[in-house]
């Protein structure tokens, strides 16, 4: 799930990468700083009570545009296939 600000740091409409950005919900930050995903936003996403998510911000002149929240186990796999195929690439050179 992405969230992002409407500050033009986004790609653009005919990047294929913005076709899977939509905004699923609008979430309110309460005095404590927490907020609440809705209902239907974490059934789609099976996000369960006690799940870890990890945040990920992204950057663009400084200032926070998008922040994307991951599954921890998502984000290992993620990882995982990520330094497997770098050390395939490795391995294969010498």
């Amino acid at each position: 799930m992405v969230q992002c600000a409407d500050n033009g740091c986004c790609e653009s409409p005919t990047d294929r990468r913005a076709e899977c950005c939509k905004v699923e919900a609008v979430v309110r930050v309460d005095g404590r700083g927490q907020m609440v995903l809705p209902k239907e936003v974490r059934a789609k996403a099976n996000i369960r009570a006690g799940d870890k998510l990890t945040v990920t911000s992204w950057e663009k002149d400084g200032k926070v545009c998008c922040i994307t929240l991951t599954k921890v186990e998502e984000l290992a796999d993620m990882v995982k296939a990520t330094l497997e195929a770098a050390m395939k690439d490795t391995l294969s050179e010498r």
